[in-house]
């Protein structure tokens, strides 16, 4: 199905909503998921100020897949405990919301032209789960991933994120889950704020506030500021699927733009419809 068709399907089936915010949250740490962190009060704090969706569509770090982008169709997305060496009560945790296969099928379509492909066996890995539970505790507004095509550039993000700018007029929240710096070699443990972490989390800050998002996706110019903040470009990602659907008319709010453990900005932002 050519684009075009696939919008004309998504305006048919799905009414029109009150445009919805973008939200890009840095995950960091899965212990925030059971901790009382002032990240995790400050995800509840949004979660209160956010509009009940209907639905939500999660672009994570942790969905790498290549040469595609799969969209998860699953009627009752799985929760994935993606991570080694925690405490058992995280092993525990579980985040029952139901999926919206429709709507996922929707987004196939829509991405058509980006190799996208279903798929119904993921569910949602610890970049969505963590955060939705606090966004939305009752686990009741219905959520779908979709993967990160690592075999493309960084700039091809920015076009999912602009293919899929739709949905937001049709009652869907896109979440984005990642870090805007993300160094776990570089970790230190209560160690201050290292300088190459800094400088990159300020030089995002500002382009993304002058919409520059041309010089947030040119890998070359960003050099080796880029390769020491993102030995893989993972958990990046995900800011520029958020920034690319977003447009001039959304006001940018920052929010937690703490440096934790020396290499890993917990930065967040929200593009709010003005």
């Amino acid at each position: 199905m050519s684009t075009a068709r696939a919008l004309h399907a998504l305006r048919d089936r799905f009414s029109p909503t009150d445009r919805m915010p973008l939200v890009f949250l840095g995950h960091g740490s899965p212990m925030n998921a059971i901790e009382d962190t002032g990240f995790s009060r400050a995800w509840a704090d949004l979660g209160r100020s956010l509009p009940r969706p209907k639905a939500i569509l999660v672009v994570s770090a942790h969905w790498m897949t290549r040469d595609t982008t799969l969209v998860d169709v699953s009627a009752m997305p799985r929760t994935i405990h993606d991570f080694y060496g925690f405490p058992e009560a995280l092993y525990r945790e579980d985040y029952p919301a139901p999926g919206n296969p429709e709507l996922a099928r929707e987004v196939v379509s829509l991405l058509a032209s980006h190799h996208a492909e279903e798929d119904s066996t993921w569910g949602l890995d610890h970049g969505a789960w963590t955060v939705l539970k606090f966004l939305y505790p009752g686990a009741n507004v219905p959520v779908f991933q979709i993967s990160i095509d690592m075999s493309r550039g960084l700039g091809y993000q920015l076009e999912i994120g602009a293919a899929l700018s739709e949905l937001r007029d049709r009652g869907v929240l896109i979440l984005g889950s990642g870090n805007v710096v993300h160094n776990l070699r570089a970790m230190r443990p209560g160690g201050k704020p290292l300088d190459f972490a800094v400088e990159f989390d300020t030089l995002f800050a500002d382009k993304l506030t002058d919409r520059d998002f041309t010089a947030l996706s040119d890998r070359e110019n960003l050099g080796a500021l880029l390769r020491m903040a993102h030995p893989s470009v993972d958990h990046y990602l995900p800011t520029l699927t958020i920034a690319g659907a977003s447009d001039g008319r959304d006001d940018l709010t920052f929010m937690t733009d703490d440096i934790d453990l020396g290499s890993v900005s917990m930065r967040s932002f929200v593009f709010h419809p003005a």
